[in-house]
């Protein structure tokens, strides 16, 4: 097995999905403003952000099958260079002040993050069992870059295209071709050979591994495998949870009369508890099993979604969302991680790429639903209902780790 290669490849991973991340980050920061002064609506404030999910629910398992055929390297490359085209379209939309311009670029860019997101499970391909929640949790990592550079990069890009005559709210877009650009040049010179080759030949080296060997499953046969429908129902449920209580934050602070840079705390806050410890739970997943991980993150997320009800002062509400990102991260690299570990080299694009629509789908329900049930229940009850669905989560992480000590005990 080609570890250095590996490594390479992990690398080079991360490196994009930091560029793709602040290119993501730096779009939608001001996309609910963007949204409701285009529209000239603030019911459809959330609409930019939704078009952005559901170009990642249409497209994610479409990917997945692209790249169990082309390769690891075709896919994500091409789907980099189409978050160039839907960056500079949503620029454009915001330069002729037009919504449905706009509404169409973040959805290409929403199709272009569906591939780039697919690297996580590329870097775990490339390593073996023991090691692979690591390499996973790394690329995720990533996005702790863009969390911090995407928004920061907002204003001084506004200032120059103000500079120039234009609207200040189109330099995070512009800054976002810019980032696509770059993410697409990293993959372009960096991400050889194509994981897709170096993971068939880690699964010639795992003479144990319980998804080496035989042909590829059928879809329907791969998802009544408990160890393919644990795992995915997790990632929906805490994607679904998150986006839920995030999406609705700034709207609930808006009311309680704070101001954009206490609104900017809290969501930084939560994005660092999102990616910023991302290794630390790859390690964890990787010592101490992906289901103790996975009962940990539901468990966090449940609690933070209820404490963010409380109080609307911002430091209490800080350290919930922070908690709460780092609930669904938890669950995000140990699911990720298990999915990889129950599906054979030649089912993992495909399902990672069903997942990922799935999990896409949600999260455009979840940015839809939040404004009405904020509207008719409160936030305090977005928290109550978040917590109600990381039930499931929870028990299935319960059962999946009393098994799992039961065979120990039993072997």
């Amino acid at each position: 097995m080609n570890s250095k290669a590996a490594v390479r490849i992990t690398r080079t991973l991360f490196a994009t999905q930091s560029m793709a991340s602040a290119a993501l980050f730096a779009s939608v920061t001001l996309a609910s403003i963007v949204g409701a002064e285009l529209s000239g609506r603030a019911a459809w404030a959330g609409v930019p952000s939704a078009s952005q999910l559901g170009g990642v629910a249409v497209s994610a398992f479409i990917w997945g099958a692209l790249m169990e055929k082309f390769g690891r390297r075709a896919g994500l490359l091409a789907g980099a260079s189409l978050g160039i085209v839907g960056a500079a379209v949503a620029t454009g939309g915001v330069l002729a002040r037009s919504f449905w311009i706009l509404i169409l670029g973040l959805t290409l860019m929403g199709i272009s993050r569906a591939a780039t997101d697919q690297g996580r499970f590329a870097a775990a391909d490339v390593h073996p069992p023991q090691s692979r929640a690591r390499a996973l949790s790394m690329v995720v990592f990533g996005g702790t870059i863009g969390a911090i550079v995407g928004p920061l990069l907002v204003g001084p890009s506004g200032v120059w295209m103000t500079q120039l005559g234009l609207s200040e709210l189109s330099g995070g877009f512009l800054a976002a071709v810019v980032l696509m650009a770059a993410a697409t040049m990293i993959l372009f010179f960096g991400l050889r050979p194509d994981p897709k080759l170096l993971a068939a030949e880690v699964e010639k080296n795992i003479q144990t591994s319980p998804t080496s060997g035989g042909s590829g499953r059928k879809l329907g046969d791969i998802l009544r495998d408990p160890g393919v429908l644990f795992p995915m129902t997790v990632m929906i449920t805490a994607q679904l949870v998150m986006v839920l209580v995030m999406v609705i934050t700034a709207l609930y602070m808006k009311a309680n009369q704070h101001s954009l840079s206490n609104v900017s705390i809290v969501i930084s806050s939560h994005t660092v508890g999102m990616f910023a410890f991302s290794v630390v739970s790859g390690r964890l997943a990787d010592r101490f099993g992906r289901a103790p991980v996975i009962l940990a993150g539901g468990l966090t997320l449940m609690l933070a979604s209820l404490a963010a009800g409380l109080t609307s002062d911002l430091l209490p509400l800080a350290v919930a969302l922070f908690f709460v990102g780092l609930g669904w991260n938890l669950c995000y690299v140990g699911g990720s991680s298990l999915l990889s570990d129950h599906l054979r080299a030649g089912e993992r694009s495909r399902t990672q790429g069903l997942n990922d629509t799935l999990v896409g789908l949600v999260s455009a329900v979840g940015s839809l639903s939040s404004g009405f049930a904020f509207a008719a229940l409160g936030y305090a009850a977005i928290g109550q209902i978040g917590a109600l669905i990381c039930l499931i989560p929870v028990a299935q992480g319960v059962l999946w780790t009393w098994r799992g000590r039961r065979a120990l005990a039993v072997g």
